[in-house]
């Protein structure tokens, strides 16, 4: 129950945390606000993490050496593969809704499973049906009259593959070395790449960082800062499913915070594709079999 709650706290954050990053976008580009939030976040870890050090016993040198060479190998993979994601996410919100990216970003759900098939993993037809309703909800929420969809839209697809698969990376590395500092290297890799391209295709000014500290405050301290590191936790508990179903409910915050924050509005055709989204990535993780096993439990035998 706890790793739920802090799942659900995750969602949340991340949900509202669209409609900061639409207006950190009014003053800096898209990879200088990743950049700088993403360094936040990693600085807002230094006390935690000094904290724990502090409490832990010292691990045999050998040992300890290990561990930060697995530390620094998922803390560069989960970082690029975030920064992969983060910079889809934040270019495709120049040209779409926080609501409209909120929900289609939601589709790593369904591609978690999907990708997990390669790994080996088990998956059942739910998971198919599942994502046949969230296409047809992608086609009332994004596709027009004339069959086409917009450049935002199609970044925000291409994007939740990355979420997808930073997902499965974390639930990799989550149970072989301390997920806060995972979250902490994660972190300054995706920041550090992120500021990199900004200087390189942008123009960073300490103007332009001053005037949206509202919105970059949110975005790192709480929505980096505390959010992804519930995810590394919460992750740590729970199972991968049913992590996958809670952190779902992120698109419907994302809508919320849209509709409410920034004005922004949804036509019918949308809220059909808003729904079926939601009801196919719900589909994908619920196994119809486990609510028949508990009722035939439930029936006293002959």
């Amino acid at each position: 129950m706890r790793s739920n709650m802090m799942l659900l706290m995750a969602a949340a954050i991340w949900g509202l945390g669209f409609v900061a990053q639409r207006l950190g976008m009014d003053h800096m580009g898209p990879f200088t606000f990743n950049g700088l939030r993403f360094l936040l976040g990693a600085l807002s870890l230094l006390p935690l993490l000094w904290w724990l050090k502090s409490r832990q016993p010292s691990a045999p040198s050998g040992s300890s050496s290990g561990d930060r060479r697995l530390l620094l190998i998922g803390g560069l993979l989960a970082g690029t593969v975030l920064f992969s994601a983060a910079s889809l996410q934040q270019v495709g919100l120049l040209y779409t809704t926080a609501a409209k990216a909120g929900f289609i970003t939601g589709l790593y759900i369904i591609l978690v499973p999907v990708i997990g098939l390669l790994l080996r993993h088990k998956t059942g037809t739910n998971t198919w049906v599942g994502g046949l309703i969230a296409m047809a909800g992608l086609y009332y929420l994004s596709v027009t009259d004339d069959f086409t969809m917009g450049y935002g839209d199609l970044l925000q697809v291409v994007g939740a593959l990355f979420w997808a698969i930073h997902l499965l990376v974390l639930d990799h590395y989550s149970n072989r070395v301390a997920p806060i500092r995972l979250a902490g290297v994660q972190f300054l890799v995706c920041g550090l790449l992120s500021l990199t391209t900004a200087f390189i295709i942008e123009t960073p000014t300490l103007g332009g960082a001053l005037a949206g500290w509202q919105a970059l405050l949110y975005a790192g301290l709480v929505s980096v800062g505390i959010g992804y590191t519930l995810q590394v936790v919460g992750q740590r508990g729970a199972h991968p499913a049913h992590a996958a179903i809670i952190l779902s409910l992120e698109t419907v915050f994302a809508a919320v915070g849209g509709v409410l924050l920034l004005g922004e509005s949804l036509d019918e055709r949308a809220v059909v594709g808003c729904c079926l989204m939601l009801a196919g990535m719900l589909i994908s993780q619920i196994r119809l079999r486990w609510w028949w096993k508990s009722r035939r439990d439930k029936v006293p035998s002959q």
